[in-house]
């Protein structure tokens, strides 16, 4: 498995681990676990990567939510689990990870909504994280334009 799948792999799980949380209330350590046992090929995830992103963004929820909830037009507890889950995750590589391309985030983040989400939810999610990932990465999403441009 190639890096770059290793890695959407690992944010697949992360988004499963991220989305069993929510649900179930349980520990940090309980989910990963289980999403270690029960995970198909895992021993091909980046398993640093995951472990990363699934504790980093569990153990930052309400400071995450706080950055997407004025792009949103409800209540984060309106969203639905996967939408929230997707937002959460993508939030904290915008705000983390900035040796990840803007890009990057926001297409991982819209194939995992396609992938696991509502019908629509990818165009919302897409909404959201261009206008969160303007004020976040303000500076290279400028770049991105003026390229264009």
């Amino acid at each position: 498995m190639s890096g770059k799948m290793a890695r959407r792999r690992a944010r697949e799980l992360a988004l499963q681990g991220v989305y069993q949380w929510l649900l179930s209330g349980n520990s940090i350590s309980t989910v990963e676990a289980h999403i270690e046992a029960e995970s198909e090929g895992f021993d091909k995830v980046d398993r640093e990567f995951f472990v990363g992103l699934l504790r980093s963004t569990l153990n930052n929820v309400d400071s995450l939510q706080a950055e997407f909830a004025p792009f949103i037009h409800r209540t984060v507890e309106e969203l639905s689990p996967v939408e929230r889950a997707v937002l959460l995750l993508a939030t904290h590589e915008l705000k983390h990870s900035i040796e990840t391309p803007y890009r990057v985030v926001i297409n991982e983040a819209i194939e995992l909504a396609k992938g696991y989400g509502g019908t629509d939810g990818h165009r919302f999610v897409n909404g959201v994280l261009d206008k969160l990932a303007a004020q976040l990465r303000a500076v290279e999403v400028q770049a991105a334009r003026d390229a264009k441009s």
